[in-house]
């Protein structure tokens, strides 16, 4: 699936105003954007902003990011953010499940590094059948690598189900062959809870 996500993160001290401003967005941007397929975001409790757009393709992004409408919404909305905000953009993306899902109730962020990325891919397409199975808390996931580092979004029913399902998991896991190698792929990892995110 040729997919292109941009991710931005910042802080902001005005979360209800960031969210006008992205509700803003689908009403008078969204329109034109042509190739543009969602976004998911939110701001954690402590100010954290997380923000995944995702287009068809690298060339539809650009072309939104170059219209006169979208730079007119950016330069309002970044006066919400908290200094300035970081941006990230993936060519090189996965997606289980059809991707992002606007049925999530939690949406939880994973950012980090593996020692071997083609490796990681391999061992998880070999899981994905039990994983989905023992996993139905999961109702979608997209995460977007450079080299040996990535940022994944995943969608869940609810954060309750998601913590019951992760504690499951993982007991069951330690007695799958090659647990022990996927675990020893992955060198760090943090964590970004999403518990009222914005999906369009």
């Amino acid at each position: 699936m040729d997919l292109f996500i941009q991710v931005i993160q910042g802080t902001t001290n005005d979360a209800e105003g960031l969210r006008r401003q992205f509700d803003r967005w689908q009403d008078d941007v969204r329109p034109g954007a042509t190739g543009y397929l969602g976004t998911t975001a939110g701001v954690t409790g402590d100010g954290q902003v997380f923000v995944l757009a995702r287009f068809e393709s690298e060339d539809a992004a650009r072309a939104n990011s170059g219209r006169s409408e979208q730079d007119s919404w950016w330069n309002e909305t970044a006066k919400y953010f908290e200094g300035t905000p970081t941006f990230k953009d993936y060519t090189d993306v996965d997606v289980s499940r059809g991707g992002g899902s606007n049925d999530a109730g939690f949406v939880q962020v994973m950012q980090g590094r593996v020692r071997d990325a083609a490796r990681v891919r391999e061992m998880e397409a070999e899981f994905m059948p039990k994983m989905e199975a023992m996993r139905p808390d999961v109702i979608g996931s997209i995460r977007g690598w450079d080299g040996n580092e990535y940022t994944e979004a995943i969608y869940f029913t609810s954060e309750a189900e998601a913590r019951k399902g992760e504690a499951n998991m993982a007991d069951a896991g330690k007695n799958e062959p090659g647990f022990d190698e996927y675990m020893g792929l992955i060198e760090s990892v943090e964590y970004i809870d999403i518990k009222e995110p914005w999906l369009r």
